[in-house]
């Protein structure tokens, strides 16, 4: 189905380039013993471009959703499947009725291709840049766009933080061209109804991937990534580029106060994609982890890897001065950060974090296991010519230590031979305790869940 050329643009190449097509898979091979506990589906979305696009000016955060799965059961791996997320341009392509329900957001025509997760019984894809969540079924097919039953105003995001205490999704969105001063900080209660939305004023349109939530506040991103009006006027559809003029700042907005009551605190010139975790701490002060980069969309305008890689780093806000004091966790390549989800907005201790390493085959190498508390880096080495992608750190049953769990990491191969691989988060240096033998690549993407039966 797939004929787009690949030509010159590495986001569409080698572990990036997009399959052809959808397939299901049965009984897959395992190596090794699948904990029996691990029942559920892990699942992982990413952009696939359906039909010819421009190597020249394609972006990687572009592109057709496509969302791949694994079902475990039982000690075994059921199925495989994976499935583009149905959309009216997916409609076009393959024939049949669009899905129903209202789009909003500048990517109306495609299918959510940045994250995917499990809220309120429904496993739900959603993107970059404000596009309505799509809800999908048990065996990823697409069921509709939802706007959470019409309580949605405007735009959402691809990363909304789920808060364990409360039940609740909270998301920071930006939508271009939907809001141009102003940015959207969302609530969603656990029926799957968005109970309060705060507009928060922004000049110049900056780019907010993400956010970070405490049991205190939500944290607002407002980096030097902004809307690029060259960009625009040469009709480039991710028009958003490097612009330190902007400044760099976050923005601690108490939980159920408004706007006026943000505090405001300058943060080294950066861009950050993805904060692990953040919490109050017992001094007043907020920390926050992030993977930090130097710039970002500067002299790469298709993705995020020309530019460098990212760093750890701890980030303290006082919301009383607005002072910030920084630290460097570790200097190593980190993204596409994880820890235990039960501390989502508390002080942990343990993240899990992809290695980046641009320009090789499989684009990721290492997984790391960082103690942000002493520094302390363990290094699960996938081997030669395989690298892991987002880890994925799911808690044992009546697990009390914060790393008593299982990590699932996709493991991509030069050859192709990808793995979806189980291990011992206690003891990532015994190697996998099972890998899950894949029917076929699936592309680097971005993020995926684990959907517990």
């Amino acid at each position: 189905m797939t004929d787009t050329s690949t030509s010159r643009n590495p986001y569409l190449d080698g572990v990036c380039a997009p399959v052809p097509d959808e397939i299901t898979a049965e009984d897959l091979r395992v190596t090794g013993d699948l904990p029996g506990e691990l029942d559920g589906t892990w699942v992982r979305n990413g952009p696939n471009p359906i039909g010819a696009v421009d190597p020249a000016t394609h972006h990687w955060f572009l592109g057709d959703g496509m969302v791949h799965g694994v079902r475990l059961r039982g000690g075994r791996a059921v199925w495989y499947r994976n499935r583009w997320v149905r959309s009216d341009r997916t409609a076009a392509a393959f024939g049949g009725d669009a899905p129903p329900g209202p789009r909003s957001g500048v990517g109306r025509m495609t299918g959510p291709n940045t994250s995917v997760g499990g809220f309120a019984g429904s496993i739900w894809a959603m993107v970059e840049a404000g596009q309505t969540p799509v809800r999908l079924g048990p065996e990823l097919d697409t069921l509709a766009y939802d706007d959470f039953g019409g309580t949605l105003p405007g735009p959402f995001s691809a990363h909304p933080k789920h808060d364990p205490a409360t039940g609740e999704l909270h998301a920071v969105c930006y939508a271009w061209p939907d809001l141009v001063d102003r940015l959207h900080y969302v609530v969603v209660a656990p029926d799957a109804r968005v109970r309060r939305v705060v507009e928060v004023p922004v000049s110049d349109m900056p780019m907010v991937h993400d956010m970070s939530l405490t049991e205190r506040y939500a944290l607002v991103y407002d980096l030097p990534v902004t809307v690029d009006v060259a960009m625009v006027g040469a009709g480039r559809a991710f028009p958003f580029a490097w612009n330190p003029e902007h400044g760099a700042r976050v923005g601690l907005l108490p939980r159920e106060r408004g706007a006026d009551d943000i505090r405001w605190c300058e943060v080294p010139l950066g861009y950050v994609f993805h904060p692990v975790n953040a919490y109050d701490d017992a001094d007043g002060t907020v920390v926050v982890d992030v993977c930090r980069y130097e710039r970002m969309f500067d002299t790469d305008r298709q993705g995020p890897f020309g530019d460098g890689t990212a760093t750890l780093d701890r980030w303290r806000l006082d919301p009383v001065s607005g002072r910030v004091v920084t630290e460097r966790i570790d200097d190593r390549a980190h993204e596409f950060p994880r820890h235990d989800p039960r501390l989502a907005g508390r002080r942990y201790r343990y993240a899990y974090t992809a290695g980046v390493v641009p320009g090789t085959d499989v684009l990721h190498g290492a997984t790391y296991k960082t103690d942000v508390d002493t520094g302390r880096v363990e290094v699960l080495d996938h081997g030669p010519g395989r690298g892991g992608a987002e880890p994925i750190f799911v808690p044992r049953r009546e697990a009390e230590a914060e790393d008593d769990g299982w990590l699932l990491v996709l493991v991509h191969e030069a050859s192709g031979a990808d793995e979806l691989t189980v291990h011992d988060a206690r003891d990532l240096g015994r190697g996998p305790v099972a890998r899950v033998h894949l029917p076929r690549r699936v592309p680097a993407g971005f993020h995926g869940a684990w959907i517990p039966a």
